[in-house]
């Protein structure tokens, strides 16, 4: 057993948290099979620091959220291993995919950078079969040294790999939300970061994207997607899915006219060197 242990590489798992009390024990549970986890927390309240602190086989450090993409890139820069396995306090790893990970990583002369998992989603207990999560996937283990977060986005992330990628046949378990006005916020949280990360990018509210965007969204997965099979849950799913759209162009069309309306009232020297206003011009 300690000569398999000894052609492992070793293997540190990353995870951000705020407030995950629910979840936190459980999540590490299902990772003691790494060599090193690290927890960025955000200042939780709920007592999720004070237990990674007294968790003997915890590094937690606390840092100030900002969006997902730089905590994430904070995190990295704390792993002691090259491998690195970034899981969400609310994610589990089943015992077929830690034998898939630990053989994956014992294999010599592995040239991949990065593994793609694809997610089983749990909804209120129940697994979701459809509702445009049945191909969903993401990349979770990876070299520190080969990839690292796009600053283009700061929601929904984008990892930037240099290098092979390959994906793991077995899944992980997600368990997102517990219930309906969990997964709610959450979607309104997502819609709101999404719209700064357009207005930071230079894309501009249009009434039709408004109207259309959520609704396409909607349809695609409930029915093109087969979310409708999922029964209610699917039904409930795909409505806060399309929420998420239609949160992100509202709070898009408001910061664009909070930026319009600070321009308008912004102080400006004229060329004669009047201190000017476009609604009040003033002489000094």
């Amino acid at each position: 057993m300690r000569a398999i242990q000894k052609e492992q590489p070793e293997l540190t798992a990353l995870i951000i948290t705020y407030n995950e009390i629910d979840h936190i024990e459980a999540c590490i549970a299902s990772i003691d099979f790494v060599s090193e986890i690290v927890v960025i927390d955000s200042y939780s309240t709920d007592g999720t620091y004070e237990f990674l602190r007294d968790h003997p086989r915890v590094r937690v450090i606390r840092h100030p959220f900002r969006n997902f993409t730089a905590q994430k890139n904070f995190a990295l820069m704390h792993a002691s291993h090259d491998w690195v396995l970034f899981i969400d306090a609310d994610e589990r790893i089943p015992p077929d995919l830690r034998r898939e990970i630990l053989e994956t990583l014992a294999k010599p002369e592995n040239e991949v950078s990065a593994y793609w998992f694809y997610r089983k989603f749990m909804f209120c207990g129940t697994p979701l079969r459809f509702s445009g999560w049945q191909t969903d996937k993401n990349i979770r283990l990876f070299r520190r040294s080969k990839a690292r977060y796009s600053p283009a986005r700061i929601v929904h992330e984008r990892l930037e790999v240099h290098g092979a990628t390959a994906c793991l046949s077995a899944s992980m378990v997600h368990y997102c939300y517990e219930g309906y006005a969990e997964y709610k916020a959450k979607m309104r949280m997502y819609g709101q970061m999404k719209a700064l990360e357009a207005f930071g990018n230079n894309r501009r509210f249009t009434y039709l994207k408004w109207i259309c965007k959520p609704l396409w969204r909607f349809l695609y997965n409930y029915i093109c997607r087969l979310g409708f099979l999922d029964g209610r849950r699917g039904l409930v799913i795909c409505y806060l899915g399309a929420l998420e759209d239609e949160q992100r162009y509202r709070v898009l069309r408001r910061t664009e006219q909070d930026f319009r309306a600070a321009q308008f009232s912004l102080p400006r020297l004229s060329k004669r060197g009047f201190l000017v206003s476009e609604l009040h011009p003033v002489r000094q």
